[in-house]
């Protein structure tokens, strides 16, 4: 499969953060939704083009498209800002993240277990650390020129929370935070169980989207119960902005226990149709006196 460079070296600086994204289409499959930020009346959009940029997108060359198949996109898109995570970098095919990078260790980090093998190929580390030198240099020269001339762009988070496996009572499983419309990238995702703090939720993951907006994850294991109400709460460090999402748990599976009452319930009615039956047989098949 040919593949071929689209979107490249694009650069956009919005309130102190500066994102590269490089999108890379092969012709097999879909095209990810183009991500946006919903909530459009409480923000603006400031793009900022970077004439250094053209030449890298003249000489990029151009995708090869076929009516036979359809395309996926793979995002490999750095960022960094004036917060907390300064720095980062998420690899996503078709908004499904595969790969982030801990700069403290200079190594990829799988999104799941089995990816951990491609993770492991690292011959594009300098590369990467140079786009690291080069996005800091953007904040800390340019960022400070457009403070103040420019619009501001944000997005209010949107959280919901779901199950990773469909529910039932007494059995082991994860809630799942899922955060959406997230612009600029910093937050804190934190959990409640009947109002008070829970500890023991894993990182939370952060992945663009096509669009250069964010999105986030943060996951929760648990032994759900019927009166279970948990909270995820997002945070916008930005701006203080918080979003809470509630689960309480619905259309549970029926309980091993359920189901043997249930099936004892059944054939006891089954075996008491029977009988009925039998006595009316046998009623209706007397004899007629006189």
């Amino acid at each position: 499969v040919s593949c071929s460079l689209s979107d490249s070296c694009q650069a956009l600086q919005r309130r102190g953060i500066i994102l590269c994204s490089y999108g890379v289409t092969s012709p097999s499959a879909v095209f990810g939704r183009p991500g946006r930020l919903r909530n459009r009346r409480h923000f603006q959009r400031g793009l900022v083009p970077m004439k250094w940029l053209k030449k890298c997108l003249e000489t990029a060359p151009t995708p090869v498209w076929r009516d036979d198949l359809q395309n996926h996109t793979f995002l490999h898109t750095v960022y960094c800002q004036d917060g907390s995570p300064s720095m980062g970098l998420s690899e996503a095919y078709d908004e499904d993240q595969l790969f982030f990078f801990d700069f403290s260790q200079n190594t990829r980090v799988p999104r799941l277990p089995e990816f951990a093998d491609w993770a492991q190929e690292q011959g594009d580390a300098p590369a990467i650390l140079f786009d690291k030198a080069f996005c800091e240099m953007m904040i800390q020269q340019i960022g400070p020129q457009l403070d103040g001339k420019i619009p501001v762009s944000r997005g209010f988070p949107i959280a919901e929370v779901f199950t990773l496996k469909p529910l039932e009572f007494g059995k082991p499983n994860t809630l799942v935070c899922f955060v959406s419309n997230l612009f600029p990238p910093m937050l804190t995702v934190n959990w409640q169980h009947h109002s008070v703090p829970v500890e023991g939720s894993g990182p939370t993951f952060v992945s663009a989207v096509d669009g250069l907006s964010f999105q986030a994850f943060s996951y929760l294991n648990i032994t759900p119960e019927p009166s279970d109400i948990f909270s995820c709460i997002v945070t916008h460090e930005i701006d203080r902005y918080t979003a809470i999402a509630y689960w309480v748990p619905q259309n549970a599976l029926p309980s091993d226990l359920l189901e043997n009452v249930l099936c004892g319930v059944a054939f006891g009615l089954g075996v008491l149709g029977i009988i009925v039956g039998i006595v009316l047989i046998i009623y209706f098949r007397k004899p007629c006196s006189g």
